[in-house]
Order: structure tokens, then sequence, then C-alpha cells
């Protein structure tokens, strides 16, 4: 049995990771919070761009734009998006996963430290790794998005998809792959988007008459590339929230493992303090017996 110190430096130890753990829970829980304001703010603008977009969809004829021109699949474009630090629990590792899973030739673009240094240490062919914040700007995003958008006009990349991890709920993380462009049908990716911020999954369409200046035309054209920019901001939207989410799970966790830890450290240093009160008593008496 271990001596009475080791136990009380054990749990004096296990004392200071449970503060520790309880600190980082409260503060992922305020982040998790924020994102996820940030994300239902976002949904009503969200929402109307893709009602527009529906109906540019009926009044244009697709293959006219690049985004909505399918051609042959040579190199894939892929987006991971994962956390800066740790601590996170799986969430990273399942993310990670789906990126081993892509056997096709791909070019790889990174938000996050975690995938960067997964991508350089398993040598895939990452362009180039930006940096988002927890405050997780428009500004921040839209740079990594016109990138890849450059990219695939100049035939670098034949699509954009997004690897990240969906926020479900607070317990529940998704990964997820996302196509993003080429866009098949321009119905379909609006209805797609409107699930992915908590819509209904369902083309809409409006039979109203109106004019569109210049023309339908050119405003599909000024208006796709920025509803791609905003549709993947929301990804990374959700991707934070699940960022925070696991991460306060996986404190929580933490800290109800030291409790236990801690209950069970007590009972032990417990029994040792008892077992040498005992063991002190039986010498003092044994001492008396030997001297009478």
């Amino acid at each position: 049995m271990a001596s009475t110190r080791d136990i009380r430096r054990r749990i004096k130890s296990v004392k200071n990771t449970r503060q520790i753990t309880k600190a980082m829970e409260l503060v992922a829980a305020s982040k998790m919070k924020k994102a996820q304001q940030l994300a239902l703010a976002g949904r009503p603008y969200a929402e109307l761009m893709s009602k527009m977009l529906a109906a540019l969809a009926d009044r244009v004829e697709e293959s006219q734009h690049p985004f909505l021109t399918q051609r042959p699949v040579k190199t894939r474009g892929i987006l991971v998006i994962t956390t800066d630090k740790g601590l996170a629990g799986p969430l990273n590792a399942n993310v990670l996963k789906l990126v081993t899973e892509v056997k096709t030739p791909a070019k790889f673009y990174a938000i996050g430290r975690k995938g960067a240094q997964f991508l350089a240490r398993t040598k895939r062919d990452m362009v180039a790794d930006f940096t988002v914040s927890d405050r997780a700007a428009f500004s921040e995003v839209k740079p990594v998005v016109e990138f890849m958008m450059q990219q695939y006009l100049d035939g670098v990349i034949d699509t954009i998809e997004v690897i990240y991890p969906r926020f479900k709920n607070t317990l529940v993380q998704l990964p997820v792959v996302r196509p993003v462009l080429p866009l098949k049908n321009v119905q379909e990716f609006v209805a797609q988007a409107e699930a992915d911020v908590g819509g209904a999954a369902q083309p809409s369409t409006d039979t109203r008459e109106m004019l569109f200046e210049p023309s339908a035309t050119q405003v599909l054209e000024a208006l796709l590339p920025f509803y791609v920019n905003r549709h993947i901001y929301q990804l990374v939207l959700s991707a934070k929230a699940s960022e925070h989410s696991a991460r306060m799970v996986a404190m929580k966790t933490a800290k109800d493992n030291a409790t236990k830890l801690l209950s069970d450290l007590t009972l032990e240093y417990n029994k040792a303090r008892q077992a040498g009160i005992t063991a002190e008593i039986l010498e003092i008496a044994a001492a008396q017996f030997a001297a009478s």
C-alpha cells in the first residue's frame, strides 16, 4: 500500500487537474454558446440568399456559368477544417479519418493547425493552410474561399469539397464531406444548404414575375461566388460550434473522472491512515506488555 504522503501528493495533483478541467469546461461552454449564436444570426441571411438563388436558377441557362459546368475530375480540391488546439475528444480524429479515405488525386487546403500538421506529416499535397480565430469573422474565411475558387477557375482543381465536423447537437458532431463546386443542380444545392443551417431540405420554386437588372444571367454570375463564400462560412461556423461542444464534453468527462478518482484516493488515504494508527496502537500495547 502507498504511504499517506504519496497519497496526499496524488490527491493534491488530482484536485489541481479537476480545477483546470472545470475552468476549461466553462470557457468551452461560453465559446460554444457564442458560436451557436453566430450560426443562428446568419441563418435568416443565408435563407434569403438561398431563395434569391433558387429564383434565379429557374430563369437562366445553368450551363452558362463555370460553377455550373460539369467537367472531368482529374484533381479534387478539399478544404479540411479542424481545430488549432487539442483536448477536443475524437473530433479531429474523426475528421482526419475521412481524409485518409481519399484515394483519388487531390490537393488539400487546411483551416486549423491539427489538420495542417496531419497533412504535412502524411506527406499529402497541401497547397495552403489558414488560421481562423474563435470569433470566425466572415473576413477571415473569405480569403480562403476566394483562393480556392480562383484555383477552380484556373483549372488547378476540378472540385471544391469541404471535410468538416457538422454540428448536430452538444453531444453529437458528425464528420461530413460536403461537395460545393461544381453545382450539379442549383435547386438541390440550395435545398442542401438550407438543411445545413437547420431548414427543411426541400427545393423551393418562385412563380412570381421578376425583372432583373442588368439581366438574370449577370445577377446570377455576381451572386454565385458570394453565395459559395457564405455557404462555406456557415460550414466553418458549424465546425467552430462542434469544436467547442466537443471540448466542453471532453473537459466535463475529465472533471467527472477526476472527482471519482479523488473519492477513491480519499478512501485509500483514510484506510492507510487508519492502518497506520492501528499499527502504532499495537506497537504501544506491545511495548507496555513487554515492560510489565
